[in-house]
């Protein structure tokens, strides 16, 4: 028998603009969701916005909006509406209800990309937890929904085997992963503490930024990855040496916006790694538009996880597919941070400030030796203070052998 591969789901999109988030901003969140939705295995057909001071409590977007993306599915034929935001349970009946198709929000299909993405019994008992925890409040309406829809995107994992079940065990079985979880991270503490005093550094920053390709080249290892979000979810420990002295990295989940609070709350155990890290890493995608807002999302992040104050640098990767608007030379409008250039981005305030920034391109290897001193320095400071009878190994010249 010949496995045929499961057929493009059709997808709407749903964001609403408001105070907090303008048109600008929600055309940027919307392609990022069509990016999950690609990620997932669906192909995005329309992006729908409203103009709301607040969602609509019954309906999230108001009726009108609503009325229109029906008719619009109904002739594309459309099997999936996917929100940007997360809803009530009672906005998920409610849709569902009136569109007769099956509905998403971001909270939904982020948790649907990490369960088609895990691979390891921890990240998998992770992903399970926090499905568990977003499914408990919604039992009623998954009910009817798998009654109409099994399987593809949204109903990996609990929902095609436990939503049939009743409050109690949905609770029993949280418990129980919980436990797992314990075990686990005890397990994970145990292997952190075998590794001695190496000094340990983290990738961290935005999903899909470069992360796992700068483990690849400075640990010449073969971790997973592809311009996917989320292509990786349980943290990498590789071993990399510069010139003489060896040294820890990890690689770990990226972070996005409007991140899932359970997700974070289930994935903090994998983030030790980072949280026990003496330097960060801090990967940013400088050819990305709202590169400025993904730092903030991941500083957030990592003072949500007690990261905040480690050692960081900052490295803005992709400087190979960076672009800029430039003006013509009559061009007398305002000069923006759409019209800034590389060398203008490298002097602004990212460069001048406490926290030092690199620019490099790991794809092309541009800008890696002046990536690697700098590592070398700040990892041989830390180095030096753990082992000083091996200080007198690092001195000014060890660029001569440096690895490549």
């Amino acid at each position: 028998m010949i496995e045929t591969a499961p057929e493009t789901e059709k997808a709407v999109i749903v964001g609403i603009i408001n105070p907090r988030q303008d048109e600008k901003q929600v055309k940027e969140y919307l392609d990022e969701l069509e990016f999950l939705a690609d990620t997932a295995g669906a192909k995005v057909l329309k992006k729908f916005t409203q103009k709301l001071a607040t969602p609509n409590k019954a309906t999230f977007v108001g009726p009108g909006k609503l009325d229109e993306i029906g008719k619009y599915i109904k002739v594309v034929e459309a099997d999936t509406v996917i929100f940007d935001d997360e809803l009530s349970p009672t906005q998920l009946r409610n849709v569902e209800a009136l569109l007769e198709c099956k509905v998403l929000d971001r909270t939904n299909l982020i948790l649907d990309i990490f369960a088609k993405r895990a691979k390891t019994a921890h990240a998998k008992t992770q992903v399970e937890l926090a499905q568990y925890q977003y499914l408990l409040p919604r039992l009623t309406r998954m009910w009817t929904h798998l009654e109409r829809q099994q399987g593809g995107i949204g109903m990996r994992g609990p929902g095609e085997t436990q939503i049939e079940t009743d409050r109690r065990i949905i609770l029993d079985k949280i418990s129980l992963l919980k436990k797992q979880l314990k075990k686990i991270d005890k397990q994970k503490a145990t292997q952190r503490k075998n590794r001695g005093k190496m000094v340990r550094v983290a990738l961290v920053g935005y999903t899909n930024v470069g992360k796992s390709t700068i483990l690849n080249m400075l640990a010449k290892s073969e971790v997973f990855a592809e311009n996917k979000l989320f292509a990786t979810l349980d943290t990498t420990v590789r071993k990399v040496v510069i010139g003489n002295l060896p040294f820890l990295m990890a690689d770990t989940v990226g972070f996005i916006r409007k991140l899932p609070h359970g997700l974070v709350e289930s994935f903090k155990s994998t983030l030790d790694e980072v949280r026990e890290a003496d330097i960060l890493l801090h990967i940013v995608d400088i050819s990305h538009s709202g590169f400025e807002e993904q730092i903030e999302t991941v500083d957030k992040t990592l003072e949500e996880i007690d990261a905040g104050n480690k050692p960081t640098l900052y490295i803005f990767n992709k400087i190979d597919a960076f672009t800029y608007e430039q003006k013509d030379e009559d061009d007398l409008s305002e000069h923006t941070k759409a019209n800034f250039t590389l060398n203008e981005w490298k002097n602004s305030w990212m460069a001048k400030s406490n926290t030092p920034a690199l620019f490099i391109s790991a794809k092309q290897k541009a800008n890696l030796e002046g990536f690697k001193n700098e590592l070398y320095e700040r990892v041989k400071a830390i180095h030096s203070q753990r082992f000083p009878y091996n200080s007198y190994l690092y001195n000014s010249e060890w660029t001569e052998g440096i690895q490549e």
